[in-house]
């Protein structure tokens, strides 16, 4: 087993000195190679597990495992691709997709091939000169990727990495993900609001409840690849977990303005791509 929480439970000290609890009794497994996405409500803890597992956070209780091994530390075999790139911009696109082999020992040879072998991975080659502010959004993400996928991780964590992305750039980069999934064998953990993203990417999709965090339901996606959103698994499954997504997120804006509020009677409804995120 590639991945494992074992009774994960996740705290956070307030200002107020108050407790605030994140996650309570997470228990899920990934497998070598799995493609698994992080569905809820805004605030239910996603973001929390994926710095667990990236050794950015510990835990409160439980244990979090990769290749059978506490984790307590970030390491090299974990690699994070965050939203925002986190590209340096005084460096170059080669130069930024180099930087993590750079602490490595490695021969400046090596480091040559594996950094050209990332940028050919992710078609950007002819732009390995070219700074940050000369990019797309899309192209940033891309050089984000490469330098992940230079350092050969053994799992792959990506925390809503196409969500500042327009909706066609966001598809190409589906299909670059899926492709460099497929080459690479990474065991990936996506971290969306969206949830036909999720299901076009995902092997499985775990869904999460509203805070303290728990894993409510596992939708296992049982649809031929390259994936078609018009597929009636992918339809059924998409009205599936945005019904069971609708109760968190009144669970969630109840809290906010009371008991009396309704979901439906408020006509909140979700976008055609059902990305939850964007309705709260």
């Amino acid at each position: 087993m590639k991945v494992q929480l074992k009774d994960v439970h996740k705290e956070f000290k307030k200002d107020d000195k108050q407790k605030l609890q994140v996650l309570n009794d997470i228990n899920f497994d990934i497998k070598e190679g799995e493609f698994v996405s992080l569905l809820g409500p805004s605030g239910c803890g996603k973001s929390t597990i994926l710095k667990l597992i990236a050794g950015l956070e510990t835990t409160t209780a439980g244990e979090v495992l990769v290749n059978g091994k506490t984790v307590n530390k970030p390491g090299t075999d974990r690699i994070v691709v965050f939203q925002e790139g986190g590209l340096f911009p005084w460096m170059t696109v080669k130069e930024n997709v180099s930087y993590g082999l750079n602490l490595k020992k490695l021969t400046k040879t090596e480091i040559e091939e594996k950094t050209m072998d990332g940028l050919r991975m992710v078609h950007l080659v002819n732009f390995a000169d070219a700074y940050p502010h000369e990019l797309s959004g899309g192209m940033k993400q891309r050089v984000a990727i490469a330098r992940a996928l230079v350092m050969d991780p053994d799992v792959l964590l990506m925390d809503e990495p196409f969500a500042a992305l327009d909706e066609q750039t966001r598809l190409v980069l589906h299909k670059e993900l899926q492709n460099i999934w497929r080459k690479t064998g990474n065991t990936i953990l996506f971290i969306t609001h969206n949830i036909r993203e999720a299901l076009t990417l995902s092997d499985r999709v775990l869904l999460m409840s509203t805070r303290p965090g728990k894993i409510k339901e596992s939708f296992t996606v049982q649809s031929a690849r390259p994936r078609d959103p018009a597929d009636s698994v992918i339809v059924d499954l998409e009205r599936r977990v945005m019904a069971e997504l609708e109760i968190e997120m009144e669970k969630v804006l109840k809290e906010e303005f009371g008991d009396d509020y309704s979901l439906k009677a408020d006509n909140l409804h979700s976008s055609d791509h059902r990305d939850m995120g964007s309705n709260i």
